[in-house]
């Protein structure tokens, strides 16, 4: 980044565990854009306002700037504490995180995220993705599927969160793949076949998947390593018991799938595979197309 005072007129951020990313705005366009790892899960109480500071300063002049934040900056161990919003509701509402800061420039707010009652379950930064979903997809109505570490199934109708799913398939397959017996099966490659049959096979009987995880192993000693087939094996086995648990959410249902290339990839796949052609919406544009939509439903400038 070069110096840039005064080329923009606010700034949009997400703030993950892992990751920090900024955007300088100048009315609902990004003029720049800046990342580093920087994430919530890296930083204690008093490491918030440096590491924004570090990334956006040079955007920065003399009169304070109104930043919008969303992620997981907003939680009980972020910078502020948002509190959850309960559905049904719409995405986004008026209320705000507020953290404090020591550089009087920066004048910050924290998108909440929702929460839901029974059966129990959370979401913090998807909220901000579904705004922009439908701020750029007008009236839809169906289902939204958010892949990553934790996946959402989220039922949108009439311009609000009606209910959602959480599934911890992402996080099961990296524990799986690297800390279990199978990360002496898994490795590099792919295994389109492979995917196809275990998906197909755990969505039948989803009751068998232990049972089917440890013959990815098995599979690997008695008729020799294949890498890239146990990883497809063990994606497809995870992903398949998730859509046998999540059916009611797809099954002739619209679908949307919001998210990063490679997972999303998987979920459109496996999908396909039932007879449901989802729409595609790629996630960082939704990020900040519900930041610019936070920004300009907000009752009073940040």
């Amino acid at each position: 980044m070069t110096g840039m005072s005064g080329y923009c007129d606010w700034i949009a951020v997400d703030w993950g565990t892992s990751h920090l990313r900024a955007w300088a705005m100048q009315g609902d366009k990004p003029r720049a854009e800046a990342r580093s790892d920087a994430g919530m899960g890296t930083l204690d109480p008093t490491g918030f306002e440096p590491a924004l500071l570090a990334l956006v300063e040079p955007w920065m002049g003399a009169a304070p700037i109104d930043v919008l934040m969303c992620g997981m900056v907003g939680s009980r161990q972020g910078w502020a504490e948002a509190p959850y919003r309960p559905v049904p509701c719409t995405p986004l509402g008026p209320e705000h995180g507020r953290p404090a800061t020591r550089d009087g420039r920066l004048r910050v707010r924290i998108v909440p995220g929702l929460k839901q009652a029974h059966p129990a379950d959370v979401m913090r930064g998807e909220e901000t993705q579904i705004a922009g979903f439908l701020a750029t997809h007008a009236n839809f109505d169906g289902v939204l599927c958010l892949p990553g570490t934790h996946t959402k199934w989220v039922q949108v109708s009439a311009g609000e969160v009606v209910s959602f799913r959480t599934f911890m398939t992402g996080e099961m397959f990296a524990l799986l793949s690297r800390q279990s017996v199978l990360r002496h099966s898994v490795g590099a490659g792919w295994d389109d076949d492979a995917f196809d049959e275990a998906v197909g096979s755990t969505l039948a009987r989803p009751e068998t998947l232990a049972q089917r995880l440890f013959t990815i192993r098995a599979v690997g000693l008695l008729s020799g390593p294949e890498p890239g087939r146990a990883t497809a094996t063990l994606s497809g086995v995870l992903l398949g018991a998730e859509l046998a648990a999540s059916r009611p959410y797809w099954l002739g249902q619209r679908v949307a799938v919001i998210g990063a290339t490679d997972p999303a990839c998987s979920y459109i796949a496996a999908l396909k595979l039932q007879g449901v052609d989802p729409e595609v919406a790629d996630g960082d544009a939704m990020v900040l197309a519900g930041l610019v939509a936070a920004r300009s439903m907000a009752k009073a400038p940040v």
